[in-house]
């Protein structure tokens, strides 16, 4: 075992012991590659806790972690209320993780999972999955 899957075997015990479907844990020039599907958007949220707190505010960059939840969940729908702008759909939640997709203002998007009360996670029309900020979130009825 490398130091790296030492620092983040919880990470990794969790994704071989939650459901993930297709896990693959790889390492390269010391990045830790993680992929897979998670069966709920709980489970995905759960990672990335596990991640947040082996290396808050994921400083290190030492994780690419691609972990998609199942497309059979089914979310409720929510409006994005941006002042004018896209929202940014973030890779993981926080805003120093990357951008992987956009929400139109007044777009109606799928609510997957609650991260926390800040960072929801969301997929777009397109199926694009990530987190977005909550305060630019309302439940649509």
């Amino acid at each position: 075992m490398s130091a790296l899957q030492d620092k983040y075997k919880e990470l990794i015990d969790t994704v071989n012991a939650s459901g993930v479907t297709g896990a693959q844990i790889n390492e390269t020039d010391g990045v830790l590659h993680i992929t897979g599907t998670a069966p709920s958007a709980d489970v995905k949220n759960k990672l990335w806790d596990i991640y947040g707190k082996i290396d808050p505010n994921f400083l290190t960059g030492d994780v690419v972690m691609n972990v998609n939840v199942a497309t059979a969940v089914a979310g409720a729908k929510v409006k994005v209320v941006t002042d004018s702008t896209n929202l940014n759909i973030r890779k993981g939640p926080g805003t120093d993780q990357p951008i992987v997709g956009k929400a139109a203002h007044g777009e109606v998007i799928t609510l997957v999972g609650k991260a926390n009360d800040q960072w929801w996670l969301v997929r777009t029309n397109d199926g694009e999955e990530g987190y977005s900020y909550s305060q630019y979130l309302t439940p649509v009825e």
